[in-house]
């Protein structure tokens, strides 16, 4: 008989720490993105100059993104090759987006000067 076996023999049941401790950094890593965004919610209305606001709100949203990639999609837990691909489409994603809105912002939507 294992260990692992003689353990539940001893016991009558399997721990279910690793479980449980999983499910309690689930729940408070959901409580924090919860708090980070009461807090993106209250700096809308409170009177910062815009571009300190929207730096703000990026970073808040960066780390609420990081948390979200690697906790609850598991990423971290991933191989170093998935990561890396993630981040790659990622680039790509933002230099699609950012040349899109170069390309059709409201600069570029004015007519010519004659």
């Amino acid at each position: 008989m294992n260990a692992t076996a003689s353990a539940i023999a001893a016991h009558g049941h399997e721990s279910h720490g690793h479980d449980e401790s999983k499910f309690q950094i689930y729940v408070q890593i959901a409580m924090l993105l919860a708090v980070i965004t009461g807090v993106e919610i209250v700096a809308v209305y409170l009177p910062f100059a815009k571009w300190l606001l929207v730096a703000a709100l990026v970073v808040l949203s960066a780390v609420k993104f990081m948390f979200v990639i690697f906790y609850f999609m598991h990423l971290r837990w991933d191989k170093l090759f998935c990561t890396v691909l993630f981040f790659i489409g990622l680039v790509l994603a933002g230099g699609t987006m950012w040349a899109l809105l170069a390309l059709f912002g409201a600069e570029a939507s004015l007519p010519l000067p004659a």
